[in-house]
Parts: C-alpha cells; sequence; structure tokens
C-alpha cells in the first residue's frame, strides 16, 4: 500500500505533476484536462514513480528498454532527451545502452535508436 493513499486528489495532483516535472526535466509543467491525463499525473507519476526500491534512472533504463523492444521510437527520443537534461545518463552511457539493446531488440531497432542517440548528442553537445 502507497504511504500516499490517503492523499486528496489534489494533493496527489500537484505531487505527480512535480514528479512528472522532475522525471522528464522540464522547468514548468501545467496541469491538463480529461481523465487520461489526471489518471497519468496522480497514479502513474503520483504514486509509480515516487514508489522506493529502485532509483528513477533504473526505471528510465527498464521503460528504455522496453520502448526499444516494442519499436516505440517517438516514445524512446522523449526518454532520451529526459535522460539527459535530467543527468540520469551520459552521452556514453547512452552508446552503450545502444550497443546492449541492439544486441536483444535487434540489428533495425538498434539502427533507429543510434540515429536517435547520436542526434541527441549532437543536438546537446551543440555550442
Amino acid at each position: 500500500m502507497s504511504d500516499h493513499a490517503d492523499e486528496t486528489t489534489p494533493e496527489r495532483r500537484a505531487r505527480g505533476l512535480e514528479i512528472m516535472k522532475r522525471v522528464y526535466g522540464w522547468d514548468h509543467i501545467g496541469d491538463g484536462p480529461g481523465d487520461f491525463f489526471g489518471m497519468t499525473v496522480e497514479h502513474l507519476f503520483a504514486e509509480v514513480w515516487s514508489r522506493e526500491g529502485i532509483s528513477n534512472r533504473d526505471r528510465r533504463l527498464l521503460l528504455l528498454g522496453m520502448l526499444v523492444g516494442q519499436g516505440m521510437d517517438d516514445v524512446v527520443g522523449l526518454q532520451l532527451d529526459a535522460a539527459v537534461r535530467t543527468g540520469d545518463l551520459t552521452p556514453d552511457e547512452l552508446r552503450e545502452i545502444v550497443v546492449f539493446l541492439t544486441h536483444y531488440a535487434g540489428w533495425p531497432r538498434g539502427a533507429k535508436l543510434n540515429t536517435q542517440v547520436e542526434e541527441l548528442i549532437a543536438r546537446v553537445m551543440r555550442p
């Protein structure tokens, strides 16, 4: 059971928005409409990403592996960008992840991941 289960929805939502902001390394995040956004913020971020047991870096690594394995390239890009922005992963670590995941997810997915990583590194390292 979560330590936060007795929080009201506004408290969970505020905490979820703050955790979401930290996970993605964003300067600001606005609230959004609808049940899907609410569940994402109040459950996924306020409850799941806030759990003890593994670090956010570990969560990010697991998520990247799953996303690459499923070929979800658009979401992979978002997670790669967040990993660099938050300092969870360095450019060298990203390159090592490419080599490792290529051997499990397959060469075509690894090639796509390599392109995404190298484009991100070039963009981040640009003066």
